[in-house]
């Protein structure tokens, strides 16, 4: 029975005084760790959304971390904005839910320093719908939803381009947005929260939904999606993520070696079955 402690919006307001609290040094900030007492026997605790991340976490902290002395407490957050502000005050020492390009753009927006540790897993992106059931099904005058924050809206216009449903702009990036579209092809579009996407399946032709949340909606990626991401050559990858400076800690490098370990690559693969995909190598 899992024993993570789940946040949501309502943390906001602590997280913002712990904000402001951050230069002062507080008893779970990993840098006043580095000042005094010795962190090491201290549990790191890491922010995760629930699936698949903490599920992964849960895997390490119950056949893995003892082995190496590694305390590991998982806290999960149901939305995109917290774990990093969280980790940014100190409040958890380290967050796992998250891919590059939405890190450098929410880095940017907040002026926060999350840096990342170390890749663990694509969940690749996928259009599915409860109506139609292929490509060629979809046609002018239908609805699609889309995740509205940059990075993931951006990979979705991607993904509807790459299967020809709609065109983008040349030369257009991972930041593409719906003004970027040159030819809908008669398509409408709806922006929606990434975790609320799921919900609106019944109310939309078709959504183009991220792996965790597909996956928490009780849909396969590899066997339910109309359309899904390559894995090859993706800079989706999910990884470990700290605050900057943190990147040392002897806890971190554990837990890091553990994320990448041979254990961990055969419990994504035989838990997921191509819904969650390794992002690294067998370690040796």
């Amino acid at each position: 029975m899992r024993k993570n402690i789940k946040l949501t919006a309502g943390f906001a307001s602590l997280t913002a005084l712990a904000l402001g609290l951050t230069a002062c040094g507080t008893s779970s900030d990993p840098a006043s760790a580095k000042d005094g007492a010795d962190s090491a026997d201290k549990a790191l605790v890491v922010a995760a959304s629930p699936t698949p991340h903490a599920d992964i976490l849960d895997f390490v902290k119950d056949n893995l971390a003892a082995k190496e002395g590694l305390k590991l407490e998982v806290k999960e957050f149901t939305d995109y904005v917290l774990p990093n502000t969280a980790t940014q005050s100190g409040q958890v020492d380290a967050n796992f839910f998250q891919h590059k390009p939405y890190l450098d753009d929410f880095n940017q927006k907040n002026k926060t320093t999350i840096v990342p540790v170390v890749d663990v897993h694509l969940e690749p992106l996928g259009l599915y719908s409860k109506s139609l059931k292929s490509l060629k099904d979809i046609k002018a005058g239908q609805t699609v939803a889309v995740p509205n924050d940059t990075t993931n809206e951006g990979r979705a216009l991607h993904l509807l381009a790459d299967n020809g449903l709609i065109t983008l702009k040349d030369g257009v990036g991972t930041d593409a947005k719906l003004s970027d579209i040159t030819d809908k092809k008669g398509l409408e579009f709806k922006e929606l929260e990434a975790a609320t996407v799921p919900r609106a399946l019944n109310d939309v032709d078709a959504a183009v939904i991220n792996g965790n949340y597909a996956i928490e909606a009780k849909l396969s990626p590899a066997a339910d999606a109309l359309a899904l991401e390559k894995a090859e050559g993706n800079p989706y990858a999910n990884f470990l993520a700290v605050k900057e400076g943190n990147e040392k800690d002897a806890r971190v490098q554990k837990l890091a070696r553990l994320l990448n370990s041979p254990e961990v690559k055969k419990y994504i693969e035989d838990t997921y079955k191509g819904s969650v995909i390794p992002a690294f190598g067998a370690a040796k």
